[in-house]
């Protein structure tokens, strides 16, 4: 999981967010069906199976790192997809709406090990909700911590209009459609009351399955490729207990975005 984040992207994005969504199908542009959570978990299914199906519930950093010629991302018929991922998830105009799993945006090869610098993890998020309908109701970005923040804001009336509220892993528990995040780098420690955080490396992935103890969430850029993990839960379903100590030993997770769907 990586993320990156520029000054000028984050300007890049702002003067976008009002930009028309010319370039994204009519289906999803009108759309068509209302914001669906049935919808928006098929999506991240479908582009999870599209990847091969890969599991990953293994501590980070216990597996090797692929070979820059393993990487799912840049093989033929994949970094095509995440290019997909990056044209229709993000507003029209911002120049990594041009990049793919393997191109900048003019269209030059990156190195593999420089991947990092065009992390597609949020742009698979933001991919998810364009396809399930979401219109202008979310916030599309590069970068997780855009649409938390909105979230945590939402909830105090500033962007009434994101159907996204931030809540208390103590608190809520998370259902199939709502997103799930932690902090990355320097941010590991960052914790709900740290909100509004502007700009924070992380990593959110969408719920597509809850049982007792036990969620199933689906992420892109993980290990390269969309990628699935289970997270365990308390009995009542929440990431963390009461006091506050997450139940995941491998990730610090201390938000959930909760989607607020049409149906």
């Amino acid at each position: 999981m990586r993320r990156w984040w520029l000054p000028t992207a984050f300007v890049a994005l702002l003067s976008a967010c009002t930009a028309p969504a010319a370039h994204v199908p009519p289906f999803a542009r009108k759309p068509y069906e209302p914001f669906s959570r049935k919808d928006a978990i098929a999506i991240a299914k479908a582009q999870w199976r599209l990847f091969g199906s890969p599991v990953d519930d293994a501590m980070p950093g216990t597996q090797p790192p692929p070979k820059p010629w393993q990487k799912p991302e840049r093989e033929p018929g994949l970094w095509q997809q995440v290019g997909i991922y990056w044209w229709l998830g993000q507003n029209a105009g911002t120049f990594y709406s041009r990049w793919t799993g393997k191109h900048d945006a003019r269209g030059k090869v990156f190195p593999a090990d420089k991947d990092g610098n065009f992390a597609w993890s949020a742009a698979f998020i933001s991919f998810v909700m364009r396809m399930a309908g979401a219109g202008p109701s979310f916030p599309y970005a590069p970068d997780h911590a855009f649409y938390v923040d909105a979230a945590w804001h939402a909830d105090r009336a500033k962007h009434p209009s994101f159907a996204v509220r931030a809540e208390r892993p103590a608190d809520y528990a998370p259902i199939p459609g709502d997103l799930v995040c932690f902090g990355t780098g320097w941010a590991r420690s960052l914790q709900f009351h740290d909100l509004p955080v502007p700009f924070f490396p992380g990593h959110c992935d969408i719920v597509t399955a809850a049982t007792p103890g036990m969620l199933t969430v689906i992420g892109g850029n993980v290990d390269d490729a969309v990628t699935m993990k289970h997270v365990p839960t308390t009995p009542l379903g929440r990431l963390a207990t009461p006091s506050g100590h997450v139940v995941d030993p491998r990730y610090a997770w201390f938000v959930v975005v909760r989607v607020l769907y049409a149906r």
